[in-house]
């Protein structure tokens, strides 16, 4: 689609000489203000089958060639792909989009509830208000009254107040709530993990001398894998009929074996490894990398918790 660019040679953005469409100093195409509006839809138009070109020239190499997009931004081979960042934010979207669907999915199947008796009821009510710490005044009452060895410590004292302040906010749906919260909070500490697992890289492949910015890429690249190959594997799952429990076992299966090849291919690829030295990493790595989650799961939880 063809664009219209300015006669003069001075950029618009940052006053410098413009050789060619684009500013050598700040990257700024050197297109016409007045624009009418099927210029204005081309342009846009011309920018999204850019972005939607690099898109499919990355997906492939991405999901069956371990390592190699990793190896050519390293290269400088960048024009033809979509940047490891940019990339990553668009599939990890569309990732915890499908992910949340699948739940609430879930969530309804699972949805089978029945509706107590009046007996259980009453059951359920005497029980309620026969305790004595419905409320965090009581609770802090009946604390006062146990000798002071037998009082809850400062950290269950206050996970204990904020447990009764979500149920006061929140009511019978505070638990659901609170899942919920985490859930949207995930996708954050990605932010943090994927820069742990780069320092993990970078520690275990010391030898090989290389940059911690080059681990980071490889990192990127890695997580855009799992998540694209999450993707699909959650989007098949949900087609299915939700009578076939099985078939979606077996999806799981693959798609952690599929996980295992592709780690390993990729570090060859990228850190030129022997079999068994690549082997005995990826292993220590794996065993790091399900530590942090671990510890960045927990951290959401807290923090989610605490400023709730």
């Amino acid at each position: 689609m063809s664009k219209h660019y300015r006669k003069e040679n001075n950029c618009l953005n940052c006053g410098s000489t413009v050789q060619g469409k684009f500013c050598s100093n700040c990257g700024q195409e050197n297109l016409e203000i007045r624009e009418n509006f099927s210029h204005l839809m081309n342009h846009a138009i011309s920018d999204y089958f850019h972005f939607d070109h690099q898109f499919f020239n990355t997906l492939k190499p991405l999901l069956f060639k371990p390592g190699f997009l990793t190896n050519e931004y390293m290269a400088g081979k960048r024009v033809k792909y979509l940047h490891p960042v940019k990339m990553y934010i668009f599939i990890s979207v569309v990732y915890f989009l499908l992910a949340f669907q699948q739940r609430e999915t879930q969530a309804k199947v699972n949805f089978n509830i029945k509706v107590p008796t009046e007996k259980q009821a009453n059951k359920q009510s005497n029980t309620k208000s026969e305790s004595p710490d419905s409320t965090y005044e009581q609770y802090q009452a009946s604390q006062l009254k146990l000798p002071a060895s037998k009082r809850d410590g400062a950290i269950v004292h206050w996970g204990t107040k904020k447990a009764y302040a979500y149920s006061k906010k929140y009511g019978k749906n505070s638990l659901e709530v609170f899942q919920e919260q985490v859930e949207h909070n995930i996708p954050k500490s990605m932010f943090v993990l994927m820069p742990l697992f780069a320092l993990g890289l970078q520690i275990a492949f010391r030898k090989n001398k290389k940059f911690y910015v080059e681990h980071l890429i490889y990192s990127f690249h890695f997580h855009c894998f799992l998540f694209l190959l999450s993707s699909v594997v959650i989007a098949l799952a949900l087609l299915l009929p939700l009578s076939w429990t099985a078939a979606g076992g077996v999806l799981a299966i693959l798609e952690f074996v599929f996980v295992l090849i592709y780690f390993y291919k990729s570090l060859r690829v990228v850190y030129h490894r022997s079999r068994f030295r690549t082997l005995t990493k990826m292993i220590g790595i794996t065993l790091s990398y399900l530590i942090m989650a671990v510890i960045c799961l927990w951290g959401v939880v807290v923090l989610t918790f605490s400023l709730s």
